[in-house]
């Protein structure tokens, strides 16, 4: 495992193990053999509705909780200064747990204009030590601006949807800037045309690995945080071994000349749901 460490000093594993779309039954067993394959880093939000999963399969795992890294998100009908307060509260009684090492905002929803008070939540739970690190997912440029300008406590990450289709150049540009780390949310595409890409295809075959594999090694290799998410134990598997290769300077180009700008998830600032 790599890590990297964030703007406050906490290390934090570089691949991690995302829970999106894993229904609550189904958590526990897909967290307990990523933990089994090595990964320490899990991603979950209150909105996937599988915290209590996860939490069972931390509470079942021999890995020392000193170990793990696990990073939580309030939801956007929970924003606001008490709401998010409360939200924390009931998001580590679903995990049985006693701290998180991470805690986002899971979209800024400018339309409502709440994520202001929500982050100085955040900056509480941080204060009193409830959290090791907080941050922000989706947020553009022009709302980190404003963060920043507001806030007391720096984000040290911004989790974005991040893949070879959708390089976020720009945001990177700018996080790298100001210490924030990008962190990857759906970096294979959802499973999706990059996968099949001809030009990965071919560096895939040149290295001896998969799509899945180069497309992550792309990532770390961007210095960005990733968490892929998978159900199945052999893709679970197959997407940690990612740190036994490196792409050339030229791969890596490649891979960035495929952007397209294209994303499968909302615009930031068009996610106004609730």
């Amino acid at each position: 495992m790599e890590f990297v460490t964030l703007n406050n000093g906490l290390k934090m594993p570089q691949l991690g193990f995302g829970v999106w779309q894993v229904p609550d039954e189904g958590a526990a067993a897909a967290v307990s053999k990523a933990l089994e394959v090595g990964y320490r880093s899990i991603d979950t939000a209150m909105i996937y509705k599988n915290e209590k999963g996860v939490g069972q399969a931390l509470k079942e795992s021999n890995v020392p909780r000193e170990e793990l890294f696990i990073t939580t998100k309030v939801w956007n009908s929970d924003q606001g200064y008490e709401n998010t307060l409360r939200a924390f509260d009931e998001s580590l009684e679903r995990l049985g747990l006693d701290y998180v090492d991470l805690y986002l905002i899971h979209w800024p929803t400018p339309q409502f204009d709440e994520y202001i008070d929500t982050y100085k939540a955040l900056e509480k739970l941080y204060k009193d030590k409830r959290v090791k690190a907080i941050g922000v997912c989706n947020f553009e440029i022009e709302h980190l601006e404003r963060l920043l300008a507001e806030c007391e406590v720096p984000p040290v990450l911004n989790q974005v949807e991040c893949h070879p289709y959708l390089a976020q150049t720009e945001l990177k540009s700018f996080c790298a800037e100001h210490n924030i780390f990008v962190e990857a949310w759906s970096p294979l595409d959802q499973g999706g045309e990059a996968l099949q890409d001809e030009t990965i295809k071919t560096i895939a075959e040149a290295h001896g690995k998969t799509t899945a594999q180069v497309i992550l090694r792309w990532h770390l290799q961007n210095n960005s945080i990733v968490i892929p998410k998978s159900v199945t134990p052999s893709r679970i598997e197959e997407n940690f071994n990612v740190f036994g290769f490196e792409l050339s300077d030229d791969e890596m180009e490649q891979i960035h000349n495929l952007d397209r700008n294209r994303r499968k998830g909302a615009h930031p600032n068009e996610m106004n749901v609730r």
